[in-house]
């Protein structure tokens, strides 16, 4: 059984969001994305793979195809396959979210 304590593995960078990798199979992948005020992840998207945005901390803006909502903690999003998606802290506290997508993106090289 694989467990990961998730806010053992925390980690941010004034540069940039960090995503930390907790699980990654064939199938899916489960990542933490850790915001700093005021940073975002543009806009992009992903065909075939379905994403889904957990809020573990902190509040931020969440965008599906044009639609914005503000999301706290305890809320989940999903941003299906081919979807247009992105996330942006504009607070002061800083951003956790759990992000599960399925398949994964295959490995950059």
């Amino acid at each position: 059984m694989q467990v990961s304590n998730l806010f053992g593995i925390l980690d941010f960078s004034k540069e940039k969001l960090t995503k930390i990798s907790v699980f990654s199979t064939e199938n899916m992948s489960c990542d933490l994305y850790c915001f700093e005020a005021q940073q975002e992840q543009k806009v992009h998207t992903h065909e075939g793979c379905d994403k889904v945005y957990t809020v573990l901390e902190g509040t931020g803006i969440f965008s599906v195809d044009g639609e914005e909502r503000t999301l706290m903690s305890g809320q989940i999003v999903l941003a299906p396959a081919g979807s247009a998606h992105g996330v942006r802290n504009p607070h002061p506290e800083r951003l956790i979210c759990l992000v599960h997508m399925s398949p994964p993106l295959p490995p950059k090289d």
